[in-house]
């Protein structure tokens, strides 16, 4: 688990609040500011949508029921962005079909309504920690495994001359398991890197993402040549591939 990084807070950071109930937004901007940060609050989608992308931030939290244009459209439009910022999904709708929807489009989190402010807080912290501490090798722009090749800038992924279509989150799991090559990753180690601080009992969502990815990415999925499974702990990335 990641561990708290004095380093992380010791900086202003920038937040976007898109939320139309007025009351809401105040409290969750008040309660950001004693995270040593500048807050912005919007109350439609399609200013919100603008200043996500003309704008630096640390952190953008959404709602998902906007007037104008909704918080699953906003994330979806900054995850096909080069650069990459947080995004914490903040709404009243609690099924697990939304959850996993808004997780699939490439949110970092998802908070649901009505919660407390130590809540929020405590995954604001998570996610700015994550975003901290990134290494030399997670910085890297593209990865080169065979024929399997990933530009994070452009987010793109190919095996050879072939595009593959991937998600937001198929994307950052094939990434995370590209930059560790033969480390083996239980489910729940996988959640917490990919997905996030709060994803506890989500493990399906590993293994439908990863038969998802494998289908895309193997020539065989039954024979994987990249993700391979380790029976009885999880997965790992293969270190040499077949072809």
């Amino acid at each position: 688990m990641n561990q708290w990084n004095p380093r992380v807070f010791s900086k202003r950071h920038r937040f976007l609040v898109v939320e139309d109930e007025a009351d809401i937004a105040e409290l969750v901007a008040l309660h950001l500011s004693d995270l040593n940060g500048d807050v912005t609050t919007v109350s439609d989608g399609a200013c919100g949508l603008d200043r996500a992308l003309h704008d630096n931030w640390d952190m953008v939290l959404l709602d998902l029921r906007l007037p104008g244009v909704d918080g699953l459209e906003i994330c979806r439009t900054l995850r096909s962005q080069a650069r990459y910022v947080p995004v914490m999904m903040v709404t009243s709708r609690s099924s697990e079909l939304d959850r996993v929807l808004g997780l699939e489009i490439g949110a970092d989190d998802y908070l649901v309504k009505p919660f407390s402010m130590i809540e929020l807080k405590a995954r604001v912290k998570a996610l700015l920690r994550r975003s901290g501490q990134q290494t030399p090798l997670m910085l890297q722009e593209q990865l080169n495994h065979g024929e399997l090749m990933l530009d994070r800038n452009r987010r793109r992924a190919r095996i050879g001359h072939q595009m593959l279509d991937l998600t937001a989150k198929e994307f950052d799991l094939l990434w995370f398991f590209a930059s560790h090559p033969g480390q083996v990753f239980k489910r729940y180690e996988l959640l917490d890197e990919v997905w996030g601080y709060g994803h506890d009992g989500y493990e399906h969502t590993v293994n439908s993402h990863i038969n998802r990815l494998r289908s895309k990415l193997e020539s065989d999925p039954t024979h994987p040549d990249y993700i391979e499974t380790v029976w009885g702990v999880g997965y790992r990335f293969r270190e040499s591939v077949t072809h």
